[in-house]
C-alpha cells in the first residue's frame, strides 16, 4: 500500500516549526490586544452566498478559487478569508448593539484553490483584524498603525507601506467609465476572464495577473483623479495621521486589493525579499459591506496578515522566531524503584511551572544523557538505588557542570525552583 501523502497546497507544520508559529502568534495576539482589540473565533465553513454577496462574485477567489459543498441542497464553503465570516458573526451575535467601535482580531486557517508556489497554498494561515463603528480616517490610521507595529516588533526589513483610495460608489462609477472606455478598445486582447470584467467590474483588470493586460493597462486612469471631495478630504487626513505617527509611505494609485467589498483607503505592506509574493499585509475600508450582509449601514475596516508569506520573509532574511521547547529538568531513574519515585517528581515540578521530563524507553544511563543533551536540558538529576537510600540525589547544571544535591521530599520542587531562578538570573547577567 502506498504511503499517504498530504494534498497538494498543504503543509505540516511539526515540533520544532511549530514553536516558532507559536512566538509569532503570541506577538499578534499581544500586539493586537494592548490596541483594544479582543479575539473571535469563526466557523471554518459559512452558507456560499456569504462570500459570494461579499467577497464579490467578479473576484478571483469567487469566481475561481472557492471548497464549495453541497450537503442537503444547502451550499458551504470553506472560508477563502476572514472578513466575511467576522461580519457576518458581529451581525448575528449583537456586537453592533454595544460600545463601538468594535474591535476584534483572528488567527485562523484560509482555503483558497490556487497553484502553489512559495508563499501561496491552498490551506494558508491568516491573521486579521476588523473595527467596526467609526467613518474617521483616524481609525484607518490607527489600523495601519498596528500593523506597522507588527511588522516593526518582528524585524521585519526592506517592508514598504503602499496606500490608495478607491473612493466611494458614486466615484467608482465615473472611474469605472473612465477605464471602460479605456480598455474598450483593446478588448479583444485582454483574456478571457477580464473581457466578462469589463462589463461587470472593470476595476478587477487593473488586478489581472496576465502581462498582456498589465502591460495593456499600465497608462489606464487612476482612481485618485476621480475622488469625490468628501473622499479626497478623507485620504488626505489619513496622510497627515500617518506623518503625525512617523510611518513612511507611498501613494500607489494601482492599489484595488482583490476583493469587491473595500472603499476608500486600500494599503499593502510589500517586501522585496520574497519575489512575486511579496505582499506581507493588505486591508482598507468596506464601509458598504456590513449593509451588504443586512446589517445597518455601519463603516468598517480591517486587514489580513498571511502567516506564512510572513515567516517566508523572515527566514529569507535569516531571521528565526523559534525557541526550543523547554526541559528544565530530565531526571534519569535506574531502575524500577527509582523509575517510579522519577515519575512522582516530574509530575510534582510539572505541578509547579517547571518543565521536567523522565525516562519511558528504559534507556541506559548513558543513553539517558544523551537523550537530555539532546532535547536540550538545562539540569539532570540522576536516581538509583543509592540514592533512593539516602533521600537526596545530585542536581547537575548541563552548561556550567556545577552539581548541588537536593533532598527527595516535600522540599524538592521549592528548592529546584530557587535554584532554577538563581540560574536564569545569572544567565541574564552574562
Amino acid at each position: 500500500m502506498a504511503l499517504l501523502k498530504r494534498p497538494n497546497g498543504t503543509e505540516d507544520i511539526l515540533p520544532g516549526a511549530s514553536e516558532e508559529w507559536q512566538a509569532l502568534e503570541g506577538l499578534l495576539r499581544r500586539t493586537a490586544q494592548v490596541s483594544g482589540f479582543r479575539e473571535i473565533r469563526i466557523p471554518t465553513f459559512e452558507q456560499t452566498e456569504l462570500f459570494s454577496r461579499g467577497v464579490g462574485e467578479t473576484t478571483d477567489v469567487v469566481q475561481k478559487e472557492m471548497y464549495t459543498v453541497t450537503a442537503k441542497e444547502s451550499s458551504f464553503t470553506l472560508r477563502p478569508e476572514g472578513t466575511a465570516g467576522t461580519i457576518r458573526a458581529i451581525l448575528q451575535n449583537g456586537l453592533l448593539n454595544e460600545a463601538l467601535p468594535q474591535r476584534v482580531y483572528y488567527i485562523l486557517s484560509c482555503f483558497r484553490h490556487e497553484r502553489p508556489q512559495a508563499g501561496r497554498l491552498r490551506e494558508f494561515h491568516q491573521f486579521g483584524v476588523e473595527m467596526a463603528g467609526s467613518p474617521d480616517p483616524s481609525a484607518d490610521a490607527e489600523v495601519i498603525s498596528l500593523a506597522h507595529q507588527i511588522i516593526t516588533e518582528l524585524g521585519v526589513k526592506d517592508v514598504a507601506l503602499h496606500i490608495n483610495s478607491i473612493g466611494c460608489p458614486e466615484c467608482r462609477r465615473k472611474y469605472h467609465e473612465a477605464l471602460r472606455a479605456y480598455f474598450l478598445p483593446h478588448k479583444a486582447e485582454l483574456c478571457e476572464t477580464c473581457q466578462e470584467r469589463l462589463d461587470k467590474n472593470p476595476m478587477r483588470l487593473l488586478d489581472c495577473k496576465s502581462p498582456i493586460d498589465k502591460e495593456i493597462g499600465k497608462d489606464a486612469p487612476v482612481i485618485l483623479d476621480y475622488l469625490c471631495e468628501e473622499c479626497s478630504s478623507h485620504f488626505e487626513k489619513l496622510k497627515t495621521y500617518l506623518d503625525l505617527l512617523g510611518i513612511a509611505y507611498s501613494v500607489d494609485p494601482k492599489i484595488v486589493r482583490g476583493l469587491d467589498y473595500y472603499t476608500k483607503t486600500v494599503f499593502e505592506f510589500v517586501t522585496t525579499s520574497i519575489g512575486a509574493q511579496g505582499t506581507v499585509c493588505g486591508g482598507g475600508r468596506y464601509d458598504g459591506l456590513i449593509e451588504q450582509l443586512g446589517g445597518p449601514a455601519t463603516p468598517a475596516l480591517g486587514f489580513g496578515m498571511g502567516l506564512e508569506r510572513m515567516l517566508l520573509t523572515l527566514h529569507s532574511q535569516g531571521t528565526d522566531l523559534s525557541q526550543p521547547a523547554p526541559c528544565d529538568l530530565y531526571i534519569v531513574p535506574m531502575g524500577g524503584a527509582a523509575a517510579e519515585r522519577a515519575m512522582q517528581l516530574a509530575a510534582t515540578l510539572r505541578r509547579e511551572g517547571s518543565a521536567a521530563q523522565t525516562d519511558v524507553m528504559g534507556r541506559s544511563l548513558r543513553a539517558q544523557m544523551k537523550y537530555a543533551d539532546k532535547i536540550g536540558a538545562r539540569f539532570t538529576m540522576v536516581i538509583g538505588d543509592n540514592e533512593l537510600a539516602a533521600g537526596e540525589a545530585v542536581l547537575k547544571n548541563m552548561k556550567s557542570g556545577e552539581k548541588i544535591s537536593l533532598r527527595l521530599d516535600d522540599s524538592f520542587a521549592q528548592a529546584f525552583s530557587d535554584i532554577e531562578i538563581a540560574d536564569r538570573l545569572a544567565l541574564g547577567n552574562e
